[in-house]
């Protein structure tokens, strides 16, 4: 199989992928956090617990920055680090329950435009899109 044409197909599903997101989150704004503090606490909350390295590498931030933007959220009490039962050197970040509370509301909004968006779609193209969802988590998104 030519590997190139589907290598093109990917790169306009990824980018489609980062337009939707934008479109379905562009809004979704918290006056106490920035628009990258935001997608750092969505990071954590899909991931966690996770390290700054981890968040660092990411979001494409540099450690300090990223270091420097998780000291403003954990001011704000919304994300936590924990050290590591068995190597005291190493923390992982968490959100803390005002930080899940934040992320749930965030959440909600979103999925109700995604409901929105998929509500004409019929019943078997969407156990599809589900089945699509799942093939490329798992082969391509690991």
């Amino acid at each position: 199989m030519d590997k190139n044409p589907l290598f093109h197909k990917f790169v306009a599903f990824t980018a489609a992928v980062h337009q939707v997101t934008h479109e379905m989150t562009k809004d979704v704004k918290f006056e106490a956090i920035t628009p990258v503090q935001y997608k750092i606490l969505e990071y954590i909350a899909i991931s966690q617990p996770v390290t700054l390295s981890e968040i660092s590498d990411c979001m494409h931030m540099s450690m300090p920055n990223t270091s420097r933007e998780l000291r403003k959220l954990n001011e704000k009490q919304l994300c936590e680090k924990i050290t590591d039962g068995e190597d005291r050197r190493k923390q992982f970040i968490r959100l803390s329950e005002k930080g899940e509370a934040l992320m749930n509301e965030a959440f909600q909004r979103i999925e109700s435009r995604f409901v929105q968006r998929i509500k004409n779609i019929p019943e078997a193209e969407l156990k599809e899109i589900e089945r699509a969802l799942d093939l490329l988590h798992s082969k391509v998104f690991y």
